[in-house]
Formats: C-alpha cells, sequence, structure tokens
C-alpha cells in the first residue's frame, strides 16, 4: 500500500506508523550496507564482540538473535575477510571463541559511518530536537518495556 494514499483510520494507527517507518528504515540500512558488501549481521557481529569482548559463536548468535545455521556462514565470512577469528575454547575444545581483529575493528568503524549516513538519510524531515525526541521515545517503547 502507498503510504500517501493510505486511508487515514490507517495513518492514524502508532503501529501502523511505526511499521512504515521501520520498513523504509530497513530498506535504507540495506541498500546502503550492500553498496560496501556488508549486511546488518555483519556489523550486529562486529559491535557486539567490540562491546562485549570474545565470545563463543553459539552466545554470540544468541545475543544478536541470529540463528546458529546462519551464524556459522556468518563466521566464516568474517573470519575469510580478516575481520575475526574463531578458536578453539581451550575450556571446551567443542567450541569456538569468535574474537574481533584489528581489521574489524576498523571495519566497524567503516560500517558505523555507512550506518550513520543512512540515518541521516532517513531523519532528514527531523530537526535535532526531534530526532533525540525520537529515538527517547522508541527506546522507551523498545527497551524500557522490557524492564516494567
Amino acid at each position: 500500500m502507498e503510504t500517501e494514499t493510505a486511508p487515514t483510520r490507517l495513518r492514524t494507527l502508532p503501529s501502523w506508523l511505526l511499521a512504515q517507518a521501520a520498513l523504509e528504515a530497513s530498506r535504507r540500512v540495506a541498500e546502503r550496507l550492500a553498496g560496501v558488501g556488508a549486511h546488518r549481521s555483519h556489523f550486529a557481529v562486529l559491535t557486539t564482540l567490540e562491546e562485549f569482548g570474545p565470545a563463543s559463536q553459539a552466545a554470540l548468535g544468541r545475543r544478536c538473535g541470529i540463528d546458529r545455521s546462519d551464524m556459522v556462514a556468518l563466521v566464516d565470512r568474517l573470519v575469510a575477510d580478516g575481520h575475526v577469528e574463531r578458536n578453539p575454547d581451550p575450556s571446551d575444545r567443542r567450541r569456538n571463541i569468535i574474537t574481533l581483529t584489528a581489521t574489524g575493528a576498523k571495519r566497524l568503524d567503516e560500517l558505523g559511518a555507512v550506518l550513520a549516513a543512512a540515518q541521516e538519510d532517513l531523519l532528514a524531515p527531523l530537526d535535532d530536537r526531534d530526532r533525540r525526541r525520537l529515538v527517547d521515545l522508541l527506546d522507551r517503547l523498545v527497551v524500557q518495556r522490557g524492564q516494567g
């Protein structure tokens, strides 16, 4: 459905508006990341390793919300690109520990810049104050709701 021609009753539903905004955000982010040979899951894994440190492949997949079978292929790609290292866990050789490399940290910075540009493009209609307010409201809906 075209957003501009959607019935007023739909356009006044917060859930519908959030869904439309999410679709547009997802499209813009996917296009920008594809332009540099990346995917949002690459950013998720790299930023998780940067913030929380090395992790087992299974734990990393759970934290990022990436299915186990998809995680194997993703880590294979990141290893091949030199962005992460996969080594056996010394305490349990059945597990692999994934570690961010210096090359991966540089790639994360590059992807961060790409995502910042996508955010800028997405939020262009809003001034800085409105952007901060939007992030605050979304945080309350998404993050803080789980704490209630």
